[in-house]
């Protein structure tokens, strides 16, 4: 196992949504000195249904070129590689949904998906580039995160949740070892830990290259949790995105009881506000993340000691990131104009957590929009593992058929307002599903931040580019360079 340079980023580029922060935009980032990130979130859907589409460009066949066990990625090319593409009309072939017991063919998937995204983010240029998943979605954290190990990811970052199995994790992952992940099953007592098992020597051959152990950085939004990430994990993460309630996606739950201003966005206080001085004693490098993406943000994160920042928002609306055409020129007129409007929706998540959604007509943010989708789960990334009575493990969606979730031991209470994420993030990149010639419709999320959006779009441009952003806040020429790491 190796170890890596002691050097680390000034700007963390946000790993955001489902395949909008891509390979291309990481790769833009991470050219440039910073820390590009691609999303691992639902990756195997995202590659499975790109070669469904023909594979443009041919951007991906090349990178399972490179895979070091060719019949693995000869059989995912077999099954869904279509090079005429699909008809407008046409569904997306199905893939296996994730359970405790992953199939081998999903494993293959995962692994060969998230190598995919990092391999094109890395090949032929020597940037930081880390990978983005959700403790939330656990079930396919093992093969995405060697995956992407195997084509050298630099640093992988995790929250929405408590991610304190990770650095372990990579240890073993980067030995070579059989792997455990211990999974948070609804109503299993905590002296029957259930587990998800990785093996990776199957997807070892002679000629793959010593493996590196990235650094893991944890996202987090209360000293409580970052103190217990360093000071009680084995071995501690390498280092903390703090992040507050104006960041996109899901946020933490405000602390205390849940109250609502007039437009029904959570309100946060004092409390959600993390002491900086507190996580600075940690001792461990961090950045600040929620609204940070300016050049005064970034003067202001280094002066509290901050290693940097994390931004996601502009770079959302990049001309690289992975959100589709037409959605990002809808948004982007939006900013132009004065009209874009966000808001935290306390209801929108089947995990309980409060997400951000961005109004958009057509999107699931419209009320007509959500009551007209007919409730299906057929991706499962959201869905909780819970003890049946029978003591076997069952798996439930707040998101699916009401029916259905009552069935399976939750109430109608909870299915309220609940949005299907994960096909309406899907949609929001292009690779939505289409069923009897009705298309999914999308949900975009994205940070307060998209009020700052406007300031890329002067002089009557409709558009820019992720060395717009960078440029942007590193104008200045006291702004630090890439630090080295603290022993």
């Amino acid at each position: 196992m190796k170890t890596q340079p002691p050097r680390l980023p000034t700007i963390i580029q946000g790993g955001m949504g489902v395949a909008v922060s891509g390979w291309r935009l990481a790769r833009a980032v991470s050219i440039r000195g910073q820390l590009g990130v691609v999303s691992g979130t639902a990756a195997d859907a995202v590659l499975a249904r790109r070669l469904q589409l023909g594979d443009q460009g041919g951007h991906i066949r090349s990178a399972l070129d490179a895979f070091p066990i060719p019949e693995i990625a000869d059989r995912v090319l077999d099954r869904y590689f279509r090079p005429e593409g699909l008809r407008a009309d046409q569904s997306f072939r199905s893939k296996p949904v994730p359970t405790v017991k992953f199939s081998q063919s999903l494993t293959d998937l995962t692994v060969l998906a998230n190598f995919v995204e990092v391999h094109l983010a890395k090949r032929d240029q020597d940037g930081w580039v880390g990978i983005n998943l959700l403790e939330k979605v656990q079930l396919p954290t093992l093969p995405a995160l060697f995956g992407a190990m195997l084509a050298g990811v630099d640093f992988v970052l995790m929250g929405a949740g408590i991610p304190r199995q990770i650095p372990g994790v990579l240890d073993s992952l980067a030995a070579l070892e059989e792997t455990k992940l211990r999974l948070d099953v609804a109503g299993s007592p905590a002296v029957e830990s259930k587990f998800a098992t990785f093996h990776p020597t199957h997807y070892i051959s002679s000629d793959t290259p010593e493996l590196t152990r990235p650094k893991f950085l944890a996202i987090v939004s209360s000293n409580a949790l970052a103190t217990h990430l360093v000071k009680r994990c084995t071995p501690p993460v390498d280092g903390l995105v703090i992040e507050g309630p104006t960041a996109g996606g899901h946020n933490a739950p405000p602390r205390g009881p849940l109250q609502f201003d007039e437009d029904r966005n959570p309100i946060y206080g004092p409390k959600d506000d993390p002491e900086i001085e507190a996580i600075r004693e940690l001792g461990v490098p961090f950045w600040l993340a929620g609204e940070y993406g300016s050049r005064e943000k970034l003067h202001r994160a280094l002066e509290l000691g901050a290693t940097g920042i994390q931004v996601g928002t502009p770079f959302a609306f990049c001309q690289e990131s992975g959100l589709a055409p037409e959605i990002k020129a809808q948004v982007l007129d939006a900013c132009a104009n004065g009209t874009a409007h966000i808001r935290t929706d306390a209801g929108a998540s089947p995990t309980g957590f409060p997400f951000k959604v961005v109004s958009l007509e057509g999107s699931l943010s419209e009320q007509s929009v959500y009551e007209a989708r007919e409730r299906i789960c057929d991706l499962g990334y959201l869905r909780q593992p819970y003890l049946t009575e029978k003591g076997t493990i069952g798996y439930r969606c707040a998101s699916e058929p009401i029916e259905d979730f009552i069935e399976k031991g939750g109430s109608a209470e909870e299915t309220e307002n609940r949005k299907c994420l994960c096909n309406g993030l899907l949609a929001a990149v292009g690779l939505g599903q289409r069923r009897s010639g009705v298309s999914e419709p999308p949900i975009v999320t994205a940070g307060d931040d998209l009020r700052n959006i406007a300031r890329f779009l002067s002089n009557g441009k409709r558009t820019y580019t992720a060395d717009d952003v960078l440029d942007d806040i590193l104008a200045a020429s006291d702004v630090a360079p890439p630090q080295e790491a603290r022993t």
